[in-house]
């Protein structure tokens, strides 16, 4: 059985407090490979990991929703850290206008590095998802949102699995295992012993699990667009009322509640929260009577599966 591991690494917005951390959230992806990443890497990120079974060396991905300091400022230091402990393999960071901004962290200092850096753009206008990796067993896909500069959000969506029922296969007279199977799921069918076996008589669909998180935007089509059908969606819920300032470009609680109904999720969890709320138990109160809702904090675990 595969799993999604999410576990969020600061939770705060624009100024951290004492409990709260800029912007991390690291996903693992437990298959017959594990593949680790993060979305976002805010300042002080690469010691927010030492306090949980994260290894940081591990992380092949970093996806930046966009260039906000308490979003990114993170990267230099993990990279550096990275460097030090013998890192040689590549690592990518995505993002809008992501060479434009990868050049720069690069040329801050003097260091030299025994691994590539490698910028990927995405897209920061339109309303098609781009996917923007292609791991295999999953897809990571980019959507532009609503923020006061370009900004993205992204799914980490794992792609349907076709799985064999092995009772109807031995009803049907096939061996216990053999490439007849391969043939069926690439080809949709295949012949054995003079008979057409057509996938659909012996199979079932697993659907895949599906993580979204929106970085900063304001409510917009493309986050439900991005969110339709997920297990959890992770929200910028910086606010719990109607922010005294449009240009902060924000959502606020029950945007985002609208948002995760027309979007059919499961799970939804409030991030990105203001020092304004300094209550651990006001904001508890805050969702009391919301069924599926939590208030992220940091250092909090996740397991989709």
């Amino acid at each position: 059985m595969t799993q999604i591991e999410v576990t969020f690494l600061g939770t705060t917005a624009g100024v951290p407090t004492k409990d709260r951390g800029h912007p991390a959230v690291h996903i693992k992806y437990r298959s017959e490979q594990e593949y680790s990443c993060l979305f976002d890497c805010g300042e002080g990120t690469q010691r927010q990991i030492l306090f949980t079974d994260v290894n940081f060396m591990r992380i092949d991905d970093i996806f930046i929703t966009h260039w906000h300091a308490d979003h990114f400022a993170g990267i230099l230091g993990l990279m550096e850290t990275m460097n030090l402990e013998g890192r040689t393999k590549p690592l990518n960071i995505y993002g809008p206008e992501a060479a434009r901004f990868v050049d720069i962290l690069e040329e801050l200092g003097y260091w030299s590095k025994k691994y590539d850096v490698v910028a990927h753009d995405a897209w920061s206008e339109g309303t098609t998802p781009q996917v923007i990796l292609d791991g295999g067993e999953f897809q990571v896909l980019a959507v532009p949102v609503k923020h006061s500069i370009p900004a993205v959000a992204y799914a980490f969506a794992e792609k349907d699995r076709i799985k064999i029922d092995k009772l109807k296969a031995q009803e049907m007279g096939l061996p216990p295992k053999g490439p007849v199977y391969r043939d069926i799921k690439e080809k949709g069918s295949a012949l054995w012993k003079g008979k057409k076996i057509r996938l659909e008589d012996l199979s079932s669909v697993e659907k895949g699990k599906k993580v979204v998180y929106s970085g900063d935007t304001m409510p917009c089509k493309n986050m439900v667009t991005i969110s339709q059908g997920a297990d959890l969606l992770i929200h910028d819920s910086t606010f719990f009322e109607d922010a005294a300032d449009d240009n902060y470009r924000h959502s606020n609680f029950d945007e985002v509640i609208n948002i995760s109904k027309k979007a059919g999720v499961r799970q939804l969890v409030l991030t990105h929260i203001s020092r304004r709320y300094q209550s651990s138990e006001e904001l508890r109160e805050k969702v009391q009577g919301y069924e599926g809702v939590k208030i992220a904090k940091d250092f909090m675990k996740i397991v989709v599966s």
